[in-house]
C-alpha cells in the first residue's frame, strides 16, 4: 500500500492545501473535518483528480470519544499511518485578555490544545507499533512571540511549541519525527472565524501586503517529509516578506 498521510481540519486552508499536496504526490489520504458535505466533495475530487484512496472522517476534533472511536475503527491497512498533520486549530475574537469572552476562550483550548492531543494520542500507538512515523504540527509566529490582544490564542500556540518538543523527546526511541511548522500571515478563512464571519474585517487585515497562501505553507509541509530518514527538521517559521514579526507587517 502506498504512504499515508492523515490531516485534521482538511476542509479549508492549510489542510486542505496539505491534501491537495500530498494526493499530488500519491499518498492515500485520511481527512478529517467537522463539516460533512464539504469533506465529501473534497474527497470525492481528489480521489476522481488524483486516483488515489481518501477516506473522510467527519468529527469534532474536541469530542474526546469521537476521536478515539475514528481512529480505532479504521481497518487494518489504513492504520499504517505515515505521516499526522495537526493542523486543525483557530482564533476566535481579539479581545484584551480582561474584556475575554470565555466561551471564545474555551473553543481556542479545546480545538488548538486539547485537539491535538487527542488525536496524537490516539494516532501515535499506531506509528509505535509499525516502529516509524512523522508529526507535523501547524503552530504559528503566535507560538513564538505574543501580539496585542492575542492573550489565549498566543498561549494555545505556545502550548502548541511545548507539545512539539515534549513528543520529540517522548517518541525519538521509537524512531518518529516530531516537526513543527509555524506560519505568519496567511490568507484562509482563519480571519474570518476569527472576525465570527465579519469577512468584510477579515478581508481589510490582509490589504496592502502580500500574505502566505496555504499552498506556499503546504509545500514547506510536504518538504519536511521527503528528506532522508537519518534527517528532521525540528522546528521551521515561515514568513511573508513583508512581515517582520507577530506584530509588525509593513502595508504599502
Amino acid at each position: 500500500m502506498k504512504k499515508i498521510v492523515l490531516i485534521t481540519g482538511a476542509t479549508s486552508g492549510i489542510g486542505k492545501a496539505c491534501a491537495i499536496k500530498f494526493a499530488q504526490n500519491n499518498y492515500y489520504l485520511i481527512i478529517t473535518g467537522r463539516r460533512k458535505e464539504i469533506l465529501n466533495n473534497l474527497a470525492y475530487d481528489l480521489v476522481r483528480k488524483y486516483k488515489i484512496e481518501v477516506l473522510p472522517l467527519n468529527f469534532d476534533i474536541r469530542d474526546k470519544k469521537s476521536v478515539q472511536t475514528n481512529i480505532d475503527s479504521l481497518p487494518d491497512s489504513w492504520k499504517k499511518i505515515d505521516v499526522l498533520i495537526n493542523n486543525a486549530g483557530l482564533a476566535v475574537g481579539l479581545n484584551s485578555i480582561q474584556d475575554g469572552i470565555i466561551d471564545d476562550w474555551e473553543r481556542m483550548i479545546d480545538t488548538n490544545i486539547k485537539g491535538l492531543l487527542y488525536i496524537s494520542r490516539a494516532v501515535m500507538p499506531l506509528m509505535i507499533k509499525n516502529k516509524k512515523g512523522h508529526i507535523i504540527n501547524i503552530g504559528s509566529i503566535a507560538g513564538k512571540e505574543t501580539y496585542p490582544k492575542g492573550n489565549i490564542y498566543c498561549a494555545t500556540k505556545h502550548a502548541v511549541d511545548s507539545l512539539t518538543k515534549g513528543m520529540r523527546i517522548d517518541l525519538l526511541e521509537y524512531g518518529i519525527k516530531v516537526t513543527q511548522i509555524s506560519p505568519g500571515a496567511v490568507e484562509t478563512e482563519f480571519s474570518i472565524v476569527r472576525f465570527k464571519g465579519d469577512k468584510k474585517t477579515a478581508d481589510k487585515f490582509y490589504k496592502n501586503f502580500t500574505p502566505l497562501k496555504a499552498e506556499d505553507v503546504a509545500e514547506v509541509v510536504y518538504y519536511v517529509t521527503t528528506l532522508p530518514e537519518h534527517v528532521n527538521i525540528n522546528d521551521m517559521l515561515i514568513m511573508p516578506a513583508a512581515q517582520a514579526n507577530a506584530g509588525r507587517i509593513h502595508k504599502v
